[in-house]
């Protein structure tokens, strides 16, 4: 399927070239190209089942032979990373025995690790304490009614609503869904606006958690690469182009987990191609309040004109600025689309928790207290992780985010799974990169590390792994049992 799904998707020639070093400065330069291509292919800036340039095209583009570009496409194949066929071209692919990392994940029973596979901060005891004595009148009063509310409770709509207008996108309550989280919004998108064998085209490395939910729903992926420096948004244009999928799924603001901030001219240019291919664009906003350097940027659908607007979807929620016990988000769309995907959720769970919905109100009311010291802890939990990682494992590399929870750490070699295997042992629960991929085998070089706990546990964390990387690591990981993350 993988083959058919991707035949007309190519990989131009120049674009190959301008990820590829100068073919001139090593030797052989065939076995040079090879190992790059084969390497950007490991680190998901080249998609998985893309059908690679013509080698005349790509001796054109390289300035080399044509000789040389058969050569590596051979050792390419050897090697596991392409499959060709006769009369239809060569293919990206991955070597047998990758497995897939599976994140259906379950907790093991509570244990004095430290977890950093969730980038969820916690909520203050005291803030919710005051939040719980001042919603507990307007609970009494919710008592007399039904308490089913499938769009979501009208006073918390209207204050999402006026949340996005006062980020610069006009909204009214009845373009707010009020959703058990941001996953539940998105499987609901999933399930109104996809069928199974729609392609959808998602983010590589992106969200696991949404990933999943492609997947449970029977959707073939098509992916964009988000390299250190973010996205090449020619290669976006060009795949919602030839491959026109159905939705697609993009985490624009501090994105999970690589950090980076789509900037506002390539925004403008990925709603357009995404109009132009008749794409639904659904937005995960989770983190994008989570400033830390710069502005909070304005709404991707802002960006979008009266003809595109209704086609963008956004969803968020407060998992991350807030606390994630309150399965409190939100999407919002057209006001058409709002009353199809509500009725799409009474089949499922009737509305969400009126406590929860009062409580993120008396949240919400008080934002600017609340996010404001959220995200002076952030710049100095984040200062804390960067020196310890700088102090005790120096060899990692990173670029430090403007915004968002986590740095997306460069091992230097693909041990990630070997040694999130045996961090564990050391008390350190944290997952590899392979986790955020859209395909298997991929980001084995890559850790997302989480800043959403307190400075000396995050160094405490950090020479915990330090001393499992001393100890040594096996050269197959052992088979993990699956955990949760977020």
């Amino acid at each position: 399927m993988a083959e058919r799904e991707t035949r007309d998707r190519t990989l131009g020639s120049r674009q190959l070239a301008a990820l590829l070093p100068d073919p001139a400065g090593a030797r052989p330069a065939y076995r040079h190209l090879a190992r790059a291509i084969g390497a950007l292919i490991l680190d998901g800036r080249i998609a998985l089942h893309v059908r690679l340039p013509a080698e005349r095209e790509l001796a054109t583009a390289l300035n080399t032979s044509r000789a040389t570009i058969t050569a590596v496409y051979d050792l390419l194949r050897e090697g596991g990373y392409a499959r060709s066929r006769r009369g239809a071209g060569t293919w990206t692919a991955l070597p047998e025995g990758r497995a897939p990392h599976g994140v259906s994940r379950h907790l093991r029973p509570h244990d004095s690790a430290i977890d950093l596979a969730r980038a969820a901060p916690a909520l203050p005891e005291q803030v919710l304490v005051d939040a719980l004595a001042e919603v507990t009148p307007r609970l009494a009063e919710h008592t007399r009614m039904p308490g089913y509310h499938p769009y979501g409770l009208p006073e918390l709509r209207a204050a999402v609503a006026e949340r996005f207008t006062r980020r610069g996108l006009a909204t009214v309550p009845d373009q707010v869904l009020v959703t058990s989280g941001a996953q539940h919004a998105l499987t609901l998108v999933l399930g109104l606006l996809c069928r199974p064998g729609d392609r959808v085209l998602v983010e590589n490395p992106s969200y696991p958690n949404a990933l999943e939910a492609m997947r449970r729903a029977r959707l073939r992926t098509v992916s964009v690469p988000v390299t250190d420096t973010g996205w090449d948004v020619e290669i976006v244009e060009s795949t919602l182009r030839q491959a026109v999928p159905r939705l697609a799924y993009l985490i624009p603001d501090f994105h999970n987990p690589t950090g980076c901030l789509l900037p506002a001219a390539d925004r403008a240019r990925v709603v357009r191609a995404a109009h132009r291919s008749g794409t639904w664009l659904v937005v995960d906003e989770c983190l994008a309040e989570l400033a830390l350097d710069v502005p909070a940027p304005a709404p991707l659908a802002s960006y979008a004109g009266p003809d595109a607007g209704g086609e963008v979807i956004t969803v968020g929620s407060m998992s991350k600025t807030h606390w994630g016990g309150l399965r409190i988000g939100w999407l919002r769309a057209s006001s058409r689309l709002v009353t199809e995907l509500a009725g799409q959720r009474v089949a499922t769970d009737m509305g969400g928790s009126v406590l929860d919905q009062l409580l993120a109100l008396a949240l919400l009311d008080r934002p600017g207290e609340l996010l404001s010291l959220r995200v002076e802890q952030l710049r100095e939990q984040r200062a804390a992780l960067a020196a310890a990682l700088t102090e005790h494992v120096p060899q990692w590399t990173w670029r430090l985010p403007s915004g968002g929870l986590s740095l997306w750490v460069d091992l230097g070699a693909p041990i990630a799974s070997a040694l999130a295997e045996r961090a564990l042992d050391h008390g350190v629960r944290i997952e590899g990169g392979g986790c955020f991929a859209p395909d298997p085998g991929l980001f084995e070089q890559r850790l997302r590390i989480p800043y959403t706990t307190t400075p000396d546990t995050l160094r405490e964390a950090v020479q915990r792994m330090a001393r499992t990387l001393a100890d040594g690591l096996p050269r197959t990981p052992a088979d993990r049992k699956p955990h949760w993350i977020a």
